[in-house]
C-alpha cells in the first residue's frame, strides 16, 4: 500500500461505551471473592490502568502489594466480569456515534485500529463483545491495563505489537480518549490525540490537561475523520 497509514487506538470506557458504574460493582465483588472481606471506600477508576487501581486498593486495605496479591485481585475481577457478562448490556450502552466510527475506520484499508484501554485484556474483550463491537478492532495491535501500570507505556506496547504491519511513526498513531489520562498518555508517548468530552471531563478540562484537539463526541463522523487524519505528514496525506 502506498501513502499514509494510521494506527488508531481507542479508549473503551466513556469513549466507546458508558458502563454506568458497572466496573465499580465488579471491583467490590472481586475484592470480596479474593480476600473474603468488603472493599472499603470509593473506587476511583477514571482512566487509570487496572494495575494502578489494584495497587492503590491493596495499599488502602493494608495488603502487601505483591505480584501474587495483585494477580489474585486481577483474576477475581476478570472472573466477576465473566460471571456477570450477560448483565452488562442492562447497565451500559454504546455511546452515540461509536459504532459508526468504528465501522468507518474498520472499512478504511489505510487504518489499523485497536484499543488502548485501562481494562484488563479479558475485561476489554467482554465489554466489546457484549455490544457486538469486538470484531471491529484488531486485538493484536492493542494494549491493556494489565500490560503496564503507566498508561503512557501502553502506547509502546501497541506500537511494538503493530510492527508486523509496519513501523508506525508517532504522527501515524492516534489515541481517541476522554480523560486527562489519555491526554497524558499521548503527550508523554509523543503521539497524536483526539480527545472527546464523552465522560466526566469537560472539553475545557481536556484542554486544560493539554489536549489540542477536543470534540464534544463521536457523532460528527466527518469532523472526527478530519481530525484523526489532520496530523499526518502533509507530504503523504490523502484523507
Amino acid at each position: 500500500m502506498t501513502g499514509p497509514e494510521l494506527l488508531v487506538l481507542w479508549d473503551i470506557d466513556n469513549t466507546l461505551i458508558s458502563a454506568r458504574g458497572f466496573g465499580k460493582l465488579m471491583y467490590r465483588q472481586a475484592f470480596l471473592d479474593a480476600f473474603g472481606r468488603d472493599l472499603n471506600g470509593p473506587v476511583d477508576l477514571g482512566g487509570r490502568t487496572e494495575l494502578d487501581v489494584i495497587a492503590e486498593i491493596l495499599r488502602q486495605h493494608d495488603i502487601e502489594h505483591t505480584q501474587e496479591a495483585s494477580q489474585l485481585l486481577a483474576n477475581a475481577l476478570a472472573n466477576s466480569f465473566e460471571t456477570r457478562r450477560a448483565d452488562l448490556p442492562g447497565h451500559a450502552e454504546v455511546l452515540p456515534g461509536a459504532l459508526k466510527a468504528l465501522e468507518h475506520f474498520a472499512a478504511d484499508p489505510r487504518v489499523h485500529q485497536g484499543v488502548l484501554t485501562a481494562n484488563l485484556k479479558s475485561v476489554a474483550r467482554i465489554k466489546l463483545e457484549a455490544f457486538g463491537l469486538a470484531h471491529l478492532v484488531d486485538w493484536e495491535v492493542s494494549a491493556f491495563g494489565d500490560d503496564h501500570a503507566d498508561r503512557a507505556a501502553l502506547v509502546t506496547f501497541a506500537r511494538d505489537r503493530a510492527r508486523h504491519l509496519r513501523l508506525f511513526t508517532p504522527d501515524e498513531v492516534v489515541l481517541v480518549g476522554d480523560t486527562p489520562h489519555d491526554v497524558y498518555a499521548a503527550t508523554t508517548a509523543g503521539v497524536r490525540l483526539v480527545a472527546v468530552a464523552t465522560g466526566r471531563s469537560s472539553e475545557q478540562d481536556l484542554r486544560d490537561a493539554g489536549a489540542e484537539i477536543v470534540l464534544p463526541g463521536l457523532s460528527d463522523l466527518d469532523e472526527l475523520t478530519r481530525q484523526v487524519w489532520k496530523g499526518v505528514a502533509q507530504g503523504n496525506r490523502t484523507p
